[in-house]
C-alpha cells in the first residue's frame, strides 16, 4: 500500500521538472518581446548568448559551471542594451573569439571533442544570429527563430547524452528555447 499522499507526488514531480517549469514562466513574461523588429534584434543578440555559454562551460570542462557562466553572460547582455554603446553580439562575438583563440593555443580546439564541437556550434548559431540582423527583419525572424529552435534541439541533445552543461541548464534551456522559437514564428 502507498501512504505517499496524491498531491506530495504531483509537487515532487514538478520540483524535479523546475528547470522546464522556470523556463515556462520566464517565457511566459517574454511574451511580445519578438513581436517588433526591435524585439527580434535583442532575440538576435540574445541568440549568441546561447552557444558561447557552451563554448566557455565546454572550454573550462566544468559542468556546475552552467549557471554561473549563464549569470555572468546575462548582465554584459543587459548593460551592453541598457547603455547602446555596442551591440551585444559584438561583444558575445569578441569573447567567443577569445575563448577560441584560448583553445587554439592549449591544443583544447584541435584535438577532437566537445570543445570543438562547441566551436562548430558557435560558429552555426553566431552566423544565424548574425545573418538575422542584417537581414530583411521578416527574413531575420525567421532565421533567428530557427536559430532559437536549433539550439532547444541543441540542448535536448545534451541532456540526452548527459554532456558538457549541468542536466538542469541544458532541460531550462531547451524548453526556453523552443518557447522562443514558437513566438518568434507566431507573434508576429
Amino acid at each position: 500500500m502507498d501512504n505517499t499522499a496524491p498531491g506530495r507526488t504531483r509537487w515532487t514531480v514538478v520540483l524535479r521538472r523546475w528547470p522546464t517549469a522556470l523556463a515556462v514562466g520566464i517565457a511566459i513574461l517574454s511574451l511580445g518581446g519578438g513581436g517588433s523588429d526591435q524585439g527580434v534584434a535583442a532575440l538576435a543578440n540574445a541568440l549568441m548568448l546561447l552557444p558561447l555559454l557552451y563554448l566557455i562551460v565546454a572550454k573550462v570542462r566544468r559542468r556546475q559551471a552552467s549557471w554561473p557562466v549563464l549569470a555572468a553572460l546575462i548582465v554584459p547582455f543587459v548593460l551592453l542594451r541598457a547603455l547602446d554603446v555596442i551591440a551585444p553580439s559584438v561583444f558575445f562575438s569578441a569573447v567567443a573569439l577569445a575563448v577560441l583563440v584560448w583553445g587554439a593555443v592549449d591544443g583544447q580546439l584541435h584535438r577532437p571533442g566537445p570543445f570543438r564541437t562547441q566551436a562548430l556550434g558557435m560558429a552555426g548559431f553566431g552566423a544565424l544570429a548574425l545573418a538575422g540582423l542584417i537581414v530583411d527583419p521578416d527574413l531575420g525572424r525567421y532565421l533567428v527563430a530557427a536559430g532559437w529552435l536549433f539550439h532547444g534541439v541543441w540542448d535536448f541533445v545534451h541532456l540526452k547524452l548527459d554532456k558538457v552543461v549541468a542536466r538542469s541548464y541544458a532541460e531550462w534551456c531547451g524548453v526556453f528555447d523552443v518557447l522562443i522559437a514558437v513566438q518568434l514564428v507566431f507573434m508576429l
